[in-house]
């Protein structure tokens, strides 16, 4: 059972870090993760655990570590950044102070302001220190400042310590300002979910909340409105803008009897639509769902910086203490000099660059992801496409259209070519399988369905069935083989086998033609240096044709759905253990080997629910080129990530090893913590940018 609550105002990512360990030790509560990007904390909880009771514990940890924050079911919508507030008017009169005090001579009226700056600009971190030291919740920021600053005021250095309050408050709201735009450039990725829809009751128009919406109602949506819920067209023809579901930039055209999505705009025309899902399974609401979920799958360089800054401000709060003891007890050196260092290591300490942009990283990335129309589920599956080397694909409505087109009928005497075609129309009649659909498109003819029965459809196989009380199997070579006739596939089609009464009546060829976009997503995976493998239950003589035409060196043929789990868990087991295995398949047929790959990729399942429950990535349209698309977003994603966990590491080291020897001062110290981390921010928001660079 999965509870989500919004933490409104949410502001210190080693708060959030704080927030999330202690959910996570309530009683009834199996995991906790703060998503600090979205300011929003994911709780699995037992099946037995009372809402009411966790709401109301977490409000108490919340109240503790971060008084101002207040935890609500649903988001506060918020235009802009409040500057104005009372913390913001103190900070101001601080600077205002601290700036009066650099144009007065020495003396009492000079560090009276000095100290009422520093006091105006620090107050309320000095409070929240104090707080904090009471409940027990020593290292963090707020501690590291107030020490730090007080040490300062302890050794007669008024003028750095306000200069360093002033200057963290001055990067604190710099920072705050950075969060905030790059929450909302994720935010407007996503913000596709219609609110109102105008239902037809009798002869009149209602707005009502599209969550109020039932299936069977008939609908209104004007030109420039999203189109509420999933449904069909009852009335009218129009274009639509699907780019924030799909990716496509270019409008669909759509006219009565067609199908349309959740979130898509209606560009010209009046339509009238007849619902077919409710709100909460439509297609948008499960790209919000995935999407906002995302952050409950953290990649493994998310867990291991959280880990890392819980142990990393303790030790180097250890190593300042030694720095202003050691040299002064047992070497004769000055203790105000070490106490100073000591002090610029305790400022540079905190690991706020590395907690606040990594997560902002994998984000973005996530967000930039659905723009291009790919839904990823988590930042795991992000940072495991990136380390992928192998892309093991299936072939039949993935690399190819799965539009099968009747070549020609081979008959075998006394049979006919009508009568051959007839049987295998009638045969797959029950049948969704797109061949099925070929061959009753190129029968031509009213299927009589009463003379149809005992239909029994074999997975991979093929079908057994009564057709004028005569045995009809359609299928395979293998399936007839297992009946006991032979027959022997030839040929670059795909080839389906007809028997009559158990004898052999004769093979119906289809072929199938590779999508647009599959010879270039293969073409530049390989340029990638990525090994490309297809997968298929078809003949092996249609795969090679296949595989010869995109290019894949590659493939196993003639596999069961079993058998394709049985190749990815030996593509998997013949791996070196350190990269990683993508499936891509049509999210149906293939769901057992999206579920064992190391990355399950479903490609234009968006109106599958077998997709979105079984694959870690799902992308919303049929061009195979988007897997590529998905693993280029995956890699900028990464290198953005490990260029702020580098930028961070190495700027505190230069400081750190500086500082202990005397070449830093507090405010250089405080930069290299409060800057880095805007700058690392920064960085993190490339990825949301146009997704086309």
């Amino acid at each position: 059972m999965r509870q989500i609550y919004h933490l409104q105002g949410l502001d210190c990512a080693s708060c959030a870090q704080k927030i999330e360990v202690a959910a996570g030790k309530l009683n009834n509560v199996k995991k906790a993760v703060v998503d600090f990007p979205t300011s929003r904390i994911i709780l699995d909880t037992h099946k037995d655990a009372q809402k009411e009771d966790i709401k109301s514990a977490l409000s108490e940890i919340v109240a503790a570590l971060e008084p101002g924050v207040l935890v609500s079911e649903a988001p506060t919508p918020k235009v802009r950044v409040d500057v104005l507030t009372g913390r913001n008017l103190a900070f101001a009169a601080g600077l205002l102070s601290f700036f009066t005090a650099l144009f007065l001579p020495a003396g009492l009226g000079k560090n009276g302001l000095i100290l009422l700056a520093y006091f105006l600009a620090g107050w309320e971190i000095i409070l929240q220190a104090g707080k904090n030291i009471i409940q027990g919740q020593i290292f963090d920021e707020n501690f590291l400042m107030t020490i730090a600053t007080l040490g300062a005021l302890a050794i007669g250095e008024l003028p750095e310590a306000a200069s360093v309050m002033l200057f963290y408050r001055t990067g604190e709201f710099l920072q705050g300002l950075a969060v905030d735009h790059s929450r909302r450039s994720i935010q407007a990725l996503i913000a596709i979910k219609p609110q109102i829809a105008h239902r037809k009751q009798g002869e009149q128009l209602v707005d009502v909340p599209v969550v109020d919406v039932k299936v069977g109602d008939v609908l209104f949506v004007l030109p420039g409105e999203r189109i509420p819920v999933d449904g069909i067209i009852l009335d009218g023809s129009s274009s639509l803008d699907a780019s924030a579901l799909t990716g496509e930039s270019l409008a669909r055209p759509v006219e009565t009897g067609e199908e349309v999505l959740a979130g898509c705009i209606n560009l010209s025309g009046l339509l009238t639509i007849e619902a077919t899902k409710e709100a909460a399974q439509s297609a948008v609401a499960r790209i919000l769902d995935l999407v906002e979920n995302a952050a409950a799958n953290k990649a493994p360089t998310e867990d291991f910086i959280t880990s890392f800054a819980r142990y990393y401000t303790p030790a180097v709060v250890g190593a300042a203490a030694l720095i202003a003891a050691i040299p002064p007890l047992f070497f004769a050196a000055s203790f105000e000099s070490w106490f100073y260092r000591a002090l610029v290591f305790l400022v540079i300490s905190c690991p706020c660059a590395l907690v606040v942009s990594i997560p902002l990283g994998f984000f973005g990335g996530i967000g930039r992801a659905s723009k291009q129309g790919i839904l990823v589920k988590g930042s795991n599956y992000l940072q495991a496409l990136h380390e992928a080397d192998t892309v093991v694909f299936d072939k039949t409505g993935t690399l190819t259209s799965g539009d099968f087109t009747v070549q020609r009928v081979e008959a075998e005497p006394p049979f006919t070519e009508e009568e051959v075609l007839a049987a295998a129309a009638h045969g797959e009649s029950f049948s969704s399988h797109p061949i099925a659909r070929s061959i009753a498109a190129a029968y031509g003819q009213e299927i009589a369905l009463s003379e149809v029965s005992e239909v029994e459809e074999l997975t991979g196989l093929g079908v057994k069935a009564r057709w004028q009380d005569r045995e009809i199997l359609v299928g395979s070579a293998r399936f007839l083989a297992q009946a006991g006739i032979e027959m022997e596939a030839v040929g670059s089609f795909s080839g389906v086998y007809v028997a009559i009464d158990g004898k052999r009546a004769g093979i119906i060829w289809l072929s199938d033609s590779p999508k647009p976009g599959a010879i270039e997503a293969v073409q530049r995976l390989k340029q990638l240096g990525k090994r490309v493998i297809m997968l298929t239950g078809d003949s092996a003589s249609a795969a090679q044709g296949t595989a010869a035409a995109l290019g894949i060196h590659e493939f196993h043929a003639e596999l069961l759905p079993e058998q394709k789990v049985e190749q990815v868990d030996a593509i998997i087991q013949n791996s070196d253990g350190k990269s990683k295995v993508v499936f891509v398949g049509d999210g149906i047929n293939d769901a057992p080997a999206l579920a064992r790959a190391h990355v399950g990729v479903a490609m234009g399942a968006l109106g599958s629910e077998a997709a979105v429950e079984t694959a870690d990535v799902v992308l919303m349209t049929d061009n195979p080129f988007a897997v590529v698309e998905a693993m280029e977003t995956a890699g900028k994603t990464n290198r953005i990530v490990w260029q702020n966990i580098n930028l961070a590491l190495v700027v505190k080291v230069v400081v750190l090893l500086l500082g202990a020897v005397s070449a830093v001062s507090l405010w250089q110290a405080v930069f290299a913590d409060v800057g880095v981390t805007i700058l690392t921010v920064l960085n993190s928001m490339r990825i949301i940018r146009a997704v086309r660079d």
